[in-house]
């Protein structure tokens, strides 16, 4: 993905903007991104770089207890990754939101190693405080706040020693 403060940037973030990409990625891009992981050991995402790189988190389902993979773009931030439950900009929140709650524990998947995690809900006053980090990387946040109509949840991901 390149900067969004290039030619380039503007248009790929025009694109993933667009309401046609917003209704069908939820159907294939994280289906490539988890092929690509899995494929590269993690080296390499179709939705990452590192202007706005990407993991695959790795959560248990709150309900069922099963085993999720996730890709998800991150924003390295004070040691740990900040994550943000976007769901492409739809109204409800994403289950890995609801599975990081239920289940703080996690792992992850960053460009080539793995590791487990714990996961913070981020207040309000902290999601506001990272807010304009993270819409440097990815400037469609507030778009997908604006279509969903609701708060996007944030989380901090600290690695477990």
């Amino acid at each position: 993905m390149p900067r969004p403060d290039t030619a380039l940037g503007r248009v790929v973030g025009r694109i993933a903007g667009s309401e046609s990409f917003l209704r069908t990625a939820p159907a294939w891009v994280p289906r490539v991104d988890r092929f690509l992981n899995r494929v590269t050991g993690g080296r390499l995402m179709m939705s990452g770089d590192r202007h706005f790189p990407a993991l695959v988190l790795v959560t248990t389902g709150a309900k069922t207890g099963q085993r999720r993979e996730t890709p998800l773009g991150t924003v390295p931030h004070d040691g740990g990754f900040l994550v943000v439950g976007s769901n492409y900009g739809r109204p409800s929140h994403p289950a890995w939101t609801a599975n990081l709650i239920a289940n703080p524990g996690a792992e992850v998947t960053f460009r080539g190693e793995r590791f487990p995690v714990r996961a913070r809900l981020l207040s309000d006053e902290e999601r506001d405080a990272v807010w304009p980090l993270l819409l440097e990387h990815w400037p469609n946040y507030d778009r997908y706040v604006e279509r969903s109509g609701r708060a996007l949840r944030v989380f901090r991901l600290e690695r477990v020693p």
